[in-house]
Parts: C-alpha cells; structure tokens; sequence
C-alpha cells in the first residue's frame, strides 16, 4: 500500500536503448547500465523489466541459467543506483509482437490457459525467476505477464479461448508459483483494458481487483477516448485515474492498492508538442486516487527507428531518446516526481461513488468503455468538479463497506441523466 509519508512510487517500463527487447539475446550490461543511469537522473525509483519468455525458457523443461544470471545482474544493477525492479514472467506480448515458445505453437499447439504441461511449464519458469530474485532487497515483485489476456479471446487472430472460472484458476496456480519462490512480494497479474471494457471477455474485472497482491491497470488512451473526446479532453486527461477509481468497485479490500503499470502520450493521438502537459496532467489526476501504489510511464527509451514493423506509435513513447536525452514527458515526469516527494499530501477520500449495475463476470462491461454511458457518467461528474469513484449497486447498502471508502454520497447513472 502507498506509504502516507511519502506518497506513490513512481517509475518506468525499461526499454532498452540498443536493441528494444531483443537486447537478452545480445546482453550488454555497460549498455543496460548507461540506460539505467539515465533513468535514475529522472529521480525514479523502480523499473518494469521484461524477460523474453522464449529466450528464456526455449523448452518446457530447459530455463537457461545464462538467461536467469543476465536478469539478476539487470536487478543488480538497478540496486546500485537506488532502483527497484518489478518483473514481468511470460512475453507474451510486446507493443504488437507475440513472443510465445516454441512448444506452445504450430506442431505443439497447446492452451496457453488450460494444458496441463503447459501450465506447469509456466509455473516452472515464474518460480524460477522469483527464487533467482527472492533475497535481492529491491525485489519488488513478479507480474506473471504483459497483457497476456490478449492470448485469450478477440481481437487476437489466433486466440485460445476460456471461460472466467480457466481464467481465474490459471492466475491462482501460476501466483502461487511466484509466491512459493518469493514469499511476501508483490506478485500480480495485469490485463489490458478488455478486462474492464470488453463485453465476455474471460479475464475480468472482479479477477483484477481480487485476485493477487495489488490491482494493475494499464491505461492507454488510444483506445477510442482521444479519438472520441478529442486529446484535450476530460476523459482523456483523466482516463488513468478513472481506471484506478474503476478497480476499486471491485475490491473486497476497501483499500486495496491499485498500481497504474502502463501509462503513456502516444503519438499522433497525443502531438509530440503536447506529451507533456498530457503527461503533468494525467499525473495530477491518478496522483488525487486514494491507495494508488504508484505509477509506472510507458517507457523509458524509444524504439530504434533502425527496427522494423513497429506501429508508428510505439517508435515515440519514451521518456528519453536512444542516446540518453530527455523528452518533455521525461522532464514533465521528472518534475511531477520532485513535487509529489517534496510536499506529499494523502488525498481525501473520493466521497462521491457512481453506482455501477454489473455482476462480477461483468458480461456487458461495455457501460464502463468510452462511449458507454457509466464511463460517460463517470466523466461528466469529473467535468462538474466533483471527484468520482466507483461502486457496486450490491455494495449502496453496506454501510461497513462506504464507511471504510469515506462514501457519503451516492450518484446513479440515470440520476445524471435526469438532471
């Protein structure tokens, strides 16, 4: 949970400057740490790294220990300039590339989700990595993989389709693996917003805020909200802190930490001479999110523009160019960082909740996307002045429950529409 001394954690996705991801299969550590410095001089203090899953386990039985060295010595490193580092297990999925091993594909296509063999593998492999981390102090924690819900329904071209209970029984097994090698860590998984937005989707929203160490949100804005809104928008400004607020109708805990993992200004949807106002803005709004544990930017490097096939998008999103200077999302970011450290004041209680009518598979989530009338509620209220969260219609009467959040007031979406 944030720490009401000093506030959220604040950080970044490491992209590596030479190479993007394919760096493992080359592992410079002088490169790594030339880029790590320069993440430091941001005054960041934890990263998001992403282990190649077929890199490093290219057989169900074979995780390479090179491989496994080369992420501790990253760890290392990163503890040397005062960095944490969270690790993300199964890549999985990469700005638009699948990175899947080879006997879970073509001739030894097998469910990611419900093979037996597979499964197993994958506990294997996220054990490995939490025992290999378990005693380095900044250590924060395993996420078992970068939206890989992506794998299990529309719009992948080949996905391997489950039901919520497949779902929610794979993310159990897989976070008892992280937690049996690296007990009391923050291990979690992260979906991308099909689990909030996506009618049927099998990864939902009730896993998201119940199942593992924290809720992870990933908050991208092309999406449908700039291109609907406009990129000076409310919603768009506040779409990070609206998926923090969303999460929470879901939490058993009242104060369950919620962690924006990937926030970032896209281009075109956000101009390049606009990244860091939209930056300082979307900071000040999830930073007014009670029980935020932190934010984490997509992403600390641009991708080399020597690398091919990338949507346009992705080539822009870093805070720093390939050779180490700072872009004004970095320096807007930076200066964020230094004003929430300087003066960290907790926020009040968001007392206002909009009262949201979905049972937990939540089938019709669509309400909850932009364009859908709960999201538009939500953002009208925003635009009043008022300060929003979310609540389940079974939770207005749990007086326990709207005490512990510090909800007085309680607003209907078909109240707004009446007024």
């Amino acid at each position: 949970m944030t720490d009401e001394l000093t506030g959220p954690r604040f950080g970044v996705n490491y992209t590596p400057s030479r190479g993007w991801f394919h760096h493992w299969l080359d592992f410079d550590l002088d490169a790594v740490r030339a880029d790590l410095d320069a993440i430091a001089a941001l005054g960041l203090d934890h990263l998001r790294v992403f282990p190649l899953w077929p890199l490093f386990q290219p057989n169900r039985t074979l995780i390479r220990p090179r491989a496994v060295e080369q992420l501790v010595s990253l760890v290392d490193a990163a503890g040397e300039r005062g960095l944490s580092v969270a690790v993300d297990g199964l890549q999985g999925h990469l700005s638009s590339f699948d990175f899947l091993p080879s006997w879970t594909a073509t001739w030894h296509r097998r469910s990611l989700f419900t093979d037996p063999e597979v499964v197993e593998g994958q506990a294997a492999y996220l054990g490995t990595l939490a025992t290999a981390l378990a005693e380095r102090d900044n250590f924060i924690g395993l996420t078992i993989g970068n939206e890989i819900n992506q794998f299990a329904g529309d719009p992948h071209p080949d996905p391997d389709r489950i039901t919520p209970d497949q779902a929610a029984a794979w993310l159990r097994r897989l976070l008892a693996a992280c937690e049996q090698g690296a007990p009391g860590r923050l291990h979690l998984h992260a979906e991308y917003d099909a689990a909030w937005y996506q009618d049927d989707h099998p990864f939902t929203p009730a896993q998201a805020a119940r199942i593992g160490a924290a809720t992870a949100v990933h908050s991208w804005v092309f999406n449908g909200t700039a291109q609907r809104y406009g990129a000076d928008s409310v919603a768009t400004g506040q779409h990070a802190a609206y998926l923090v607020e969303l999460a929470k109708a879901w939490a058993d805990d009242p104060h369950r930490p919620v962690w924006l993992q990937e926030v970032g200004a896209p281009a075109p949807h956000i101009a390049a001479e606009r990244a860091g106002e939209f930056t300082r803005t979307t900071v000040a709004a999830a930073l007014d999110c009670p029980d935020l544990w932190g934010v984490t930017w997509w992403c600390s490097h641009d991708v080399d523009r020597s690398l091919a096939d990338f949507p346009e998008l992705e080539y822009s999103l870093g805070l720093l160019t390939t050779d180490q200077q700072t872009k004004p999302a970095g320096r807007e970011l930076a200066a964020a960082v230094a004003e929430a450290r300087a003066g960290w004041c907790a926020p009040p209680p968001r007392s206002t909740a909009l009262v949201l009518e979905l049972p937990d598979e939540a089938p019709k989530r669509s309400t909850c996307a932009p364009g859908g009338a709960f999201f538009e509620a939500f953002m009208r209220l925003t635009a009043d002045g008022a300060r929003p969260t979310t609540l389940l219609a079974e939770r207005v009467a749990d007086p326990v429950h709207l005490a512990a959040r510090g909800i007085t007031e309680i607003v209907t979406v078909e109240d707004l529409g009446r007024s």
